[in-house]
């Protein structure tokens, strides 16, 4: 049959890529010669030059894009800073703390006085009699007992710290005030403490007038009782050696709250770092193109930066002349200074779409489709975010579910194909967009380089049924999916044995495949079809076996070419008599194997009214040739767009779902409803896609299934529960009277019980009846394994 160069998907025609109808390409006449710079390549500008004014595509291109949760719109996010409330005492931890440290002001407030009972007992019960004078408690008699009773004051003083500082959680208190600060805040504040707590300790040496804690003067008298004597404190040495212990261990646990030591260290391996570590380089905007200029590609990167202040270059420019530098092509930068930001432009001589009607960020390769909504469970970090979509997702294929005028086709596959066909463009990605029957186009005509339409006379090009194959078994096995994949009578493999059969002794005798009419025959019987295909084929030994095997077949009970047949002849059919290779050549034969090696705009439109089932045969044909097609390797990613895949689902495509994440392709699939997709598939569908899409308005049934694959999660709940207190005093039960009297409530206690209950994410009646119009409850999983969970998104955001 007749093809373009479209269907030599190995490039061996003149024109292996089709051309649209729209605006002639653009001569490859080298720009006009750019303005001459005012500085050497490399050198940023001085400090008191004023910036010149960029062009939007270079505000674009200098706009940050930090790295973000999975499903996050990236340019121009500002991740949210952390709350300085996320942790905070309780109040009874407040209180815990200040109330053992009132009561440790008065007790040591009557200590002082000597107002606490049997305060002395243990002084007495462990030092000597003659110590004290004789008839009282602890008056001192020599120097011995006055320095006995300082040291006793001290060591009361350290119990008394210690237990009310146990009692009260201080060092709790000083690890939640001080330890949690970042340095050098954690350091600053240590030291501040610190400080305040030697001016108690030392007084004197900070000229305060308060009297000093019991720490210098028991230790002093703990060495004269030691010693026996005030000989030691005579030597300055000692005495300054002291006072530098007592400040050390003062300061030691300061010092280890603010982490002072790991501090010091960290600046000091800073400092060693800084002479032998060069000078930081100016990081120079993307508009100036740095990784050109890192590689001195001087001349590129000056006229490509031109190109872009002066406006010649669009965003898919930009993209595609960063493509073929990172593929490292040979001759990148003669072909830059001879075409500037026209070169390695699209086959098809476009650079850009006629229309767009969504917000594209073609650097990161995002859409963005929604906001998402701050709710309770949803993190920070996508609070009030964009929410996008793009090949890093769609690479683990995509399903959405939504009754009609939910805004399936509004809000998610016309983006999405715009998107797809805008990287296209690029060179990084080859889309296949599959109308809705009487749904409308997906897009312009002049967005696509390809439009196949089945059923209509004016289409300039035709489907080839076998996707280019040359192999009879692969032919057969895309066949056999389209034909019977959702058939439970007929099972795969018998049904590309069937065809296999027939398509092997016809391609051998006349060195192609039958048209679908002629195939059909073969497949009922027909005597004078077989019987002239045995005749080319008597020759062939292998081939006239094959051939005897599928006449011997043929009327038997569990045939399947009797299925076989009466499926094909929904496409034999006079509106599809010009299309699938027979006719004339009226139309182009187009090869789905070309989206392998090139990186084109193929659309798909069916018949808008009537042959719903064929509608849906080719629906099916169209995703086994792509699961087929996508097997050979390519650089560019590879999509297949479904408007809508009812009846197309069947066990063999759920199990080819699962293998395209490791052939760089995805699928996107829209449906009405989970019903329209078999039951015993409704688990292994949900199972081999990785982003799901549960629009406004489905129902519970459909609801429960996401439900199920969404899981649960563990939540924490508060219960309160008030009791009524009986008094047994009847002063209480007076009181109690007076206050329901008062307040019109009884008197009650409340019981508080929090625990971790496992609940689901989203269950199937908060989707049926939760999820505002124009929302969807949207969870993605990227190729490399990062998933962002089910949360609201506001499609109009």
């Amino acid at each position: 049959m007749d093809s373009d160069g479209t269907q030599d998907a190995r490039g061996t025609q003149a024109n292996p890529v089709p051309r649209p109808a729209g605006p002639a390409r653009p001569p490859s006449t080298p720009p006009s010669t750019p303005p001459r710079p005012d500085r050497a390549p490399g050198v940023p500008p001085a400090p008191g030059q004023p910036p010149r004014a960029a062009s939007a595509v270079a505000a674009w291109l200098d706009e940050e894009r930090p790295a973000a949760g999975t499903g996050i719109w990236r340019f121009g996010y500002r991740p949210p800073k952390a709350a300085r409330t996320t942790e905070r005492l309780a109040p009874v931890t407040v209180v815990g703390m200040l109330v053992p440290l009132v009561v440790a002001l008065v007790l040591w407030s009557l200590w002082r006085r000597g107002g606490l009972p049997y305060q002395f007992t243990l002084l007495r019960l462990f030092t000597p009699d003659d110590w004290w004078w004789g008839g009282t408690i602890a008056s001192p008699k020599s120097m011995e007992g006055a320095e006995a009773r300082v040291v006793y004051d001290g060591v009361f003083f350290a119990v008394l710290v210690y237990g009310m500082g146990r009692l009260g959680s201080w060092a709790h208190a000083v690890r939640h005030f001080v330890g949690r600060r970042p340095q050098p805040a954690r350091a600053l504040v240590a030291l501040l403490c610190a400080l305040a707590t030697l001016s108690f300790v030392f007084p004197g040496a900070f000229g305060v007038g308060w009297d000093a804690l019991p720490v210098i003067d028991p230790l002093f008298s703990l060495i004269v009782l030691i010693s026996g004597s005030y000989e030691l404190f005579a030597s300055p040495l000692f005495t300054n050696a002291l006072y530098t212990v007592i400040t050390l261990l003062v300061v030691w646990p300061f010092a280890k709250v603010g982490g002072w030591w790991p501090y010091v260290q960290e600046r000091l391996a800073a400092r060693r770092a800084e002479p032998g570590r060069a000078a930081p380089a100016v990081e120079l905007p993307r508009a100036r193109w740095p990784e050109l200029r890192d590689a001195g590609q001087y001349e590129a990167a000056e006229l490509l930066t031109a190109e872009v202040a002066a406006g010649r270059m669009n965003d898919v420019d930009c993209v595609r002349v960063r493509r073929a530098w990172t593929a490292g092509i040979a001759d990148f930068r003669d072909t830059v200074l001879r075409q500037g930001g026209a070169a390695w432009t699209h086959p098809s001589g476009a650079r850009d779409l006629p229309r767009r009607t969504a917000r594209h960020d073609l650097l990161t390769g995002q859409v963005r489709v929604g906001r998402w909504v701050a709710a309770e469970r949803t993190p920070d970090s996508y609070h009030d975010a964009g929410a996008a979509l793009g090949p890093e997702v769609l690479g683990t294929s995509l399903l959405a579910v939504g009754p009609s005028g939910s805004g399936k086709t509004r809000t998610l596959v016309e983006p999405l194909t715009e998107t797809l066909a805008l990287q296209a463009l690029t060179g990084a990605c080859a889309v296949v967009a599959v109308s809705s029957p009487g749904g409308g186009p997906l897009g312009s005509d002049s967005a696509f380089d390809v439009i196949v339409g089945i059923g209509d006379p004016s289409s300039v090009h035709d489907l080839d049924p076998y996707a280019e194959s040359e192999d009879p078994d692969e032919a057969a096995a895309i066949l056999a999916e389209a034909l019977a994949g959702d058939l439970d009578s007929v099972s795969g493999q018998s049904a590309t044995t069937a065809l296999a059969q027939v398509l092997g002794p016809y391609r051998s005798a006349h060195g192609c495949f039958p048209t679908l009419p002629e195939l059909r025959e073969l497949l009922e019987g027909e005597p004078a079809a077989l019987s002239a295909l045995r005749e080319a084929v008597a020759g062939d030994e292998v081939m006239r076996r094959e051939l005897e095997a599928r006449v011997r077949q043929t009327g038997a009970p569990g045939d399947a070419g009797r299925p076989l047949a009466d499926r094909l002849a929904l496409l034999d059919r006079p509106v599809f008599a010009e299309f699938f290779g027979g006719g004339s050549n009226a139309h182009r034969a187009f090869s789905l194997r070309a989206v392998a090696h090139h990186p084109l705009r193929v659309r798909v439109d069916l018949p808008e009214r009537g042959h719903e089932e064929a509608t849906r045969l080719i629906t099916r044909l169209v995703l086994a040739q792509f699961h087929t097609v996508v097997r050979e390797r390519r650089d560019h990613f590879a999509c297949l767009v479904l408007d809508d895949a009812t009846g197309t689902v069947t066990e063999g495509s759920v199990r080819r779902l699962q293998r395209l994440r490791s052939q760089n392709a995805g699928v996107v699939l829209a449906l009405r409803s989970i019903g329209d997709v078999p039951e015993a598939l409704h688990g292994p569908l949900y199972g081999a896609v990785g982003c799901r899409m549960a629009f406004s308005g489905i129902t519970t049934w459909d609801g429960s299934r996401f439900a199920q694959t969404w899981g649960t999660e563990w939540v924490e709940t508060t219960e309160v529960a008030k009791h009524t207190v009986f008094a047994d005093q009847p002063m209480t039960r007076a009181i109690h009277a007076l206050r329901k009297l008062v307040t019109g409530k009884a008197v009650t206690t409340d019981a508080v019980t929090v625990r971790q209950v496992e609940r689901e994410r989203w269950s199937a009646s908060r989707l049926a009846h939760e999820v505002p119009p124009g929302h969807a409850v949207l969870s993605l999983t990227d190729v490399r394994g990062e998933h962002a969970p089910p949360l609201l998104v506001d499609l109009r955001g």
